[in-house]
């Protein structure tokens, strides 16, 4: 707030400085050509151009400016998505599936092929929106899960400091839901002989990172598939839904 102060009197300051420079000149064109009907017309010119002026530079430069800063924010973000499945999330995404009873109901949607055209992928995440999904936890799976999400509990911190999380909402609650499951693992020494109460309320924390997981999973694959097509083919040949998915290529076509 005292920096803003004292730049107001600075900025007007400057501004003062600038009319007296602008009037000091016109007073000079007119001691040299002694001509005020000439100065009025270029006075009122340039008045006139000013608004077009507005226009340009505020409604379609900086609006353009302001796309292209957009956009290099979202790629920024997109790294840090792609970040996060690479070291995360596509094996939170097979922790979370052994939970989950009904998943061959859902499962060979979820096998995302190289000929997905953009109104596939809206038609399976039409489907995610209608999947019931389902956690039954089992104490062994469990324990791997804790020691997984403990093992990767810094790399999350950094990405909850990552200012570009911003610009993404849904991966931002996504990261909040894992972080406070790996809170709630990371408080239960162990697994074994949990009453039934906190295994329900285990599973319902699992239950809601699972679910925003594979929404931004296929919505991540969706982006890769649109623009980098060789990320793709890894996130292809690694798919957790896959059970055949290898990442070695064994023909070429």
């Amino acid at each position: 707030m005292k920096l803003f102060r004292k730049e107001v009197p600075r900025l007007s300051l400057i501004g003062l400085s600038l009319v007296l420079l602008s009037i000091v000149f016109y007073f000079i064109h007119f001691m040299i050509f002694r001509d005020p009907h000439h100065i009025f017309i270029f006075f009122v010119g340039d008045v006139a151009f000013v608004f077009i002026e507005v226009l340009l530079v505020t409604l379609i430069i900086h609006r353009l400016l302001e796309e292209r800063d957009k956009q290099a924010r979202l790629e920024k973000l997109n790294m840090v998505i792609g970040a996060f499945f690479s070291e995360v999330g596509t094996g939170l995404i097979a922790y979370f599936s052994d939970f989950d009873p009904r998943l061959d109901e859902i499962k060979r949607e979820l096998i995302v092929e190289g000929n997905w055209s953009d109104r596939k992928f809206e038609t399976v995440n039409s489907k995610l929106r209608r999947y019931e999904f389902d956690v039954e936890i089992h104490e062994g799976a469990l324990n791997h899960l804790r020691r997984f999400l403990l093992t990767e509990r810094d790399f999350l911190l950094r990405l909850l400091e990552n200012p570009n999380l911003l610009e993404h909402e849904e991966f931002t609650e996504l990261l909040r839901a894992v972080f406070h499951l790996t809170e709630e693992l990371a408080c239960r020494k162990d697994m074994k002989g949990l009453p039934a109460a906190d295994l329900q309320h285990l599973a319902m924390d699992v239950k809601r990172a699972y679910v925003i997981l594979v929404r931004q999973w296929l919505d991540y694959m969706k982006y890769l598939k649109n623009n980098y097509s060789y990320l793709f083919s890894l996130a292809m040949r690694t798919n957790p839904f896959d059970q055949s998915a290898s990442p070695i290529i064994m023909e070429t076509r």
